[in-house]
């Protein structure tokens, strides 16, 4: 079964179509190595090429993967971004990690009042969480 982690809603991410040919459905049946599951104002067909970007964390933070699934919510879609390489999950996976952090350094502001070392944040959240982030088959 494939694990998707779930991108924190606080940071907006971007899912940009990528102009590479469209993967049939057949080819992406458990292939996956992973992915992450996002919200989306726009719905995307099952086996498109898409960048997933998150703005907050600045142009680096861009993954190439494929539409493993759509879901229709509420108020918009749940999608399932697979990463079809070890390189692609590897970064996705480390980029999903650093909004985990921030995530985390934004919780703990609000608790304080105040702006917290970055540093500091990110070893207290690596120490109580690493061990139990998701990893990958």
């Amino acid at each position: 079964m494939r694990q998707f982690l779930r991108h924190p809603s606080e940071l907006p991410v971007e899912l940009v179509e990528r102009k590479h040919a469209f993967l049939p459905k057949l080819r992406l049946h458990n292939i996956s190595l992973g992915g992450v599951a996002c919200n989306s104002s726009k719905a995307f067909r099952r086996g498109t090429a898409v960048e997933l970007h998150i703005p907050v964390l600045g142009e680096q933070a861009r993954c190439a993967g494929v539409v493993a699934w759509c879901r229709k919510q509420a108020d918009d879609y749940l999608v399932g971004i697979t990463f079809l390489d070890e390189d692609s999950l590897f970064r996705a996976r480390m980029v999903e990690q650093v909004c985990q952090i921030e995530q985390y350094r934004q919780q703990c502001e609000e608790q304080s009042g105040h702006a917290l070392p970055v540093e500091e944040i990110a070893q207290e959240w690596v120490d109580q969480h690493a061990a139990d982030f998701p990893r990958f088959p």
